[in-house]
């Protein structure tokens, strides 16, 4: 293990009595670094950042967190710059968000100067004077995403970050977060909505069953999943036949409306279809090409990881 990296876990399983949660999950995050963890309610996800936070040991395997393990002593130091989004915030309802971020500044040790400038940064600038209680569950996600950013953590682990928030919260929340990675903090993301982290993370992991079944590059995913590039042709009616006929035997075709065919391409067979597609000339109106996307990816691992 490398004291560069900011997660390395190797072999690690969970017990809880009969139950075994997580199952010799071997992972690692570099140094600035961004990873989406992926997988189904009860896959292991949250106990899994719950062992690498230290706020429950593993059954078995090793776990260290730039270099040191959670659970040692001295650790606390470090504990500091780490910052944690719960998928549930729970704040106290009667203090106020600028009281909340202070009183969080000042457990971490951090200058409470910096609160009034991090809570605009999250939106929550005009209402940084008013009570919790009055704050919507964006609002608090928000405000949960302030006290992750605290003190400049060197590692985020982020649970479910964008419960609650519209499409325009969304994209500033990742943009702090892209803010962050840049400036060397390595990003953990636990998450649902595969679609946003799609093109926003470095590398992708997908657990089942407490298992990580697959982990890698979106690419190197796609590659690894074996899902057909779908690629959509529009032409002439009375072309199909012929447009058809020309690909046959390079991927599967059907009919998707009138005057369209989309062929399911797989094992490189992508080139050699568009070539003899573009051979038919101006018979061909349109070509959209449609890469798997991550939801195809993850049921593909997902079924294959599912028990016969």
């Amino acid at each position: 293990m490398s004291d560069s990296e900011a997660v390395a876990l190797e072999g690690v399983s969970k017990r809880y009595g009969a139950a075994e949660v997580v199952r010799e999950v071997d992972l690692r995050l570099g140094a600035g670094e961004s990873l989406a963890l992926l997988g189904h309610n009860g896959a292991g996800k949250t106990t899994l950042i719950k062992v690498m936070l230290g706020l429950t040991r593993p059954s078995a395997g090793d776990v260290r967190i730039c270099g040191r393990h959670p659970w040692e002593r001295g650790f606390s130091a470090l504990r500091a710059r780490i910052g944690y989004l719960p998928e549930n915030v729970v704040f106290h309802d009667t203090m106020t968000g600028r009281e909340l971020l202070t009183f969080y500044a000042r457990l971490k040790g951090r200058s409470v100067a910096v609160v009034p400038e991090l809570l605009e940064r999250v939106g929550l600038g005009a209402a940084m004077d008013r009570r919790v209680r009055a704050y919507s569950k964006g609002m608090r996600q928000r405000l949960g995403l302030a006290q992750a950013l605290l003190g400049e953590p060197v590692l985020l682990l982020l649970d479910e970050p964008t419960t609650g928030l519209d499409p325009v919260l969304k994209r500033q929340f990742y943009e702090l977060v892209a803010e962050r990675q840049r400036q060397g903090t390595s990003v953990l993301l636990s998450s649902h909505a595969l679609s946003e982290v799609e093109a926003r993370t470095d590398r992708i992991a997908i657990m089942r069953r407490g298992r990580l079944v697959a982990c890698g590059t979106l690419v190197e995913l796609r590659r690894a999943a074996g899902c057909p590039t779908r690629i959509r042709v529009r032409a002439a009616p009375s072309a199909v036949e012929e447009l058809m006929t020309t690909a046959a035997g390079v991927g599967e075709a059907r009919l998707v409306a009138p005057g369209s065919v989309e062929f399911a391409c797989r094992n490189g067979t992508k080139m050699d279809l568009l070539r003899r597609v573009s051979a038919l000339g101006e018979l061909v109106e349109d070509i959209e090409i449609v890469p798997p996307s991550l939801e195809d990816i993850y049921d593909r691992f997902s079924e294959e990881a599912a028990p016969q």
